[in-house]
């Protein structure tokens, strides 16, 4: 956090400088004074690439979906969508409302599942489903 912090702090005073340099420039006509503007845009570039590598590395890496799984489990393509839809934290209602069914068709999927998992809670079927690796995430 406090690199994080030190880097835009760093970032922002070479702002102020890039326009105290630009102002300098337009004043006295000196081109010189581009070379250095061009410079410090190009150290810009390179820190804001090097800033998106270091974000991308620290995502949650993609998991292989085991499709045999899902069918030895007995999913169908509707549960499993809810099951990733409980995974993702949604409620029944919010389920219901995004696979434009209604929220007790939803709540029978969800029963299902739960039973196809051998669990007793959403949050036990979803950790179950991560071992399985049939969670995309």
């Amino acid at each position: 956090m406090k690199k994080t912090v030190l880097i835009f702090g760093m970032l922002a005073l070479a702002i102020l400088a890039l326009l105290q340099l630009s102002q300098y420039s337009l004043l006295s006509g000196d081109l010189k004074i581009e070379f250095v503007i061009s410079g410090i845009a190009i150290v810009f570039f390179v820190i804001g690439v090097f800033i998106q590598k270091k974000f991308r590395k620290e995502e949650a890496p993609f998991v292989e979906v085991d499709q045999k799984q899902i069918e030895t489990i007995g999913l169908s393509k509707r549960e499993y969508e809810v099951l990733v839809e409980m995974a993702s934290g949604y409620s029944n209602k919010e389920i219901a409302d995004r696979l434009f069914v209604s929220e007790s068709t939803i709540k029978t999927h969800v029963s299902s599942v739960l039973l196809k998992l051998n669990a007793k809670r959403r949050t036990q079927a979803i950790q179950k489903a991560k071992e399985l690796q049939i969670l995309p995430f």
